[in-house]
Parts: structure tokens; sequence; C-alpha cells
């Protein structure tokens, strides 16, 4: 999902600049109040974890072009069962920056932008959980339905901000518009795939009793909330 270079620029960048640095504060609240209820360890491992595996992420799962910028198989609402909301959008971020350091300098003017798409839609998913999920139902029991509304929920924030910085950038012309529905229309893939992902890895994390209680992964992985 990476804004791709000349999609927006000049002044209209700066927008880009307010978006990353509100979502950067509402990570840094989710940071707060996960520090409060389970320590600095257990978030600095999760949040190094999810790190390491979004930055897999971008340089190892196949990514292709397609209208305004690429498909990507992200598994953000995978990160978010796994290690919470928090974890999850700072292994988002920093995954992000890093894979921008090491192999994509031409895309860093691009990283407010880019870390505005993948964290919003994550804050969605954190909340339409606490609406859709029972209080008494871990994470591991999760069926394929709610996956699909979580998975379906961040996908659809994505395509949805791709598509604003697109409509922002290159304004409402016929071949903008296509190019985005393009995208959009590649990420039904996406939309597809991430719950049987989601499934599988709950499915292997139901049995690592290890992990319970451990800090390691997020509390509400196999407890109720």
């Amino acid at each position: 999902m990476h804004i791709e270079p000349g999609i927006v620029t000049g002044a209209k960048i700066a927008l880009s600049y307010a978006t990353a640095a509100g979502a950067g504060a509402y990570t840094l609240k989710l940071a707060v109040d996960t520090l409060r209820t389970k320590g600095l360890a257990s978030l600095a491992v999760r949040s190094a974890a999810a790190t390491a595996l979004v930055f897999s992420f971008f340089e190892v799962f196949p990514h292709y072009p397609v209208g305004v910028s690429e498909v990507h198989f992200i598994l953000g609402s995978t990160l978010f069962l796994i290690f919470g909301a928090a974890p999850a959008a700072i292994g988002l971020a920093l995954g992000l920056l890093i894979q921008g350091l090491l192999f994509a300098p031409f895309d860093l003017p691009q990283y407010g932008m880019n870390v505005t798409t993948l964290l919003v839609p994550l804050f969605a998913v954190a909340a339409l959980a606490e609406r859709i999920i029972p209080a008494k139902t871990p994470y591991v029991d999760l069926t394929y339905r709610q996956t699909l509304a979580l998975s379906t929920a961040y996908q659809s924030g994505v395509v949805l901000w791709v598509g604003f910085w697109a409509l922002y950038g290159h304004g409402f012309a016929a071949d903008n518009l296509n190019a985005i529905a393009m995208f959009g229309g590649a990420y039904l893939l996406v939309i597809v795939v991430e719950p049987l992902a989601d499934l599988a890895v709950l499915a292997i994390a139901k049995t690592l009793h290890g992990f319970r209680d451990s800090g390691l992964v997020a509390p509400r992985l196999h407890h109720a909330a």
C-alpha cells in the first residue's frame, strides 16, 4: 500500500505530517495504557516482535503495483490479535520506517502518508473488536465471521486512505479514479486471505499454553477481557 512518489507533492504533503502526528499521538496513548497494565518489558518485547514481522512482511511477502499503489499482505488484524493495539501500531510504524531507511529511501518523503494509512485502520479494528467480540471471548476462540469483519475493516481502511491521498494529490480525473478502483479491487484478494491467516495463527496460539501469561502476547489472546 505504499503511496508512490509523485502522488502528493509540494505544500500538500504537509497534511501527511499532521495526520501522522495524530496517529503517533494516539499510539503513544495506547502505549501508556499498555505500560500501566502489563509493564515496559511486555510492551517492548511485543513491539519488537511486531516490528520484525512487519519488516519481514514488506520484504518477503509478494507485493504488486496495482493502480495508484502496491498491494501488500500486511496482516494488520493478525498483528492486533496476537500482540494488541499498541505493540501492533509501534511495529507497523517502526517496520515501515526501517524498511524505508534500509531499502527504500525514496519512500521516506511519503512516510507520513504511509504510516497514517497503516495505523488509522488499525485503530478502527481495535474499536470494532470491542463492539463485535464478547468480553468473555478470548481471541483464540474467534470465528471466521469475526476475523473476516476485522480484516475487512483493516483492508477497507487502507484502501480508503490510499484513495484519499490519490484524490488529494491528483484530483478526480477519470484515469485517477480508474487507478483507485483497480487498487481497491485488487485488495479483495487480501480480504479473502487474511481471515484464513488469522484463524491459522489463532489455532496455533491456542495450543501454546506456555504463552498464556508470559507477557509475550496480548493478554486478550488467551483470556477474557
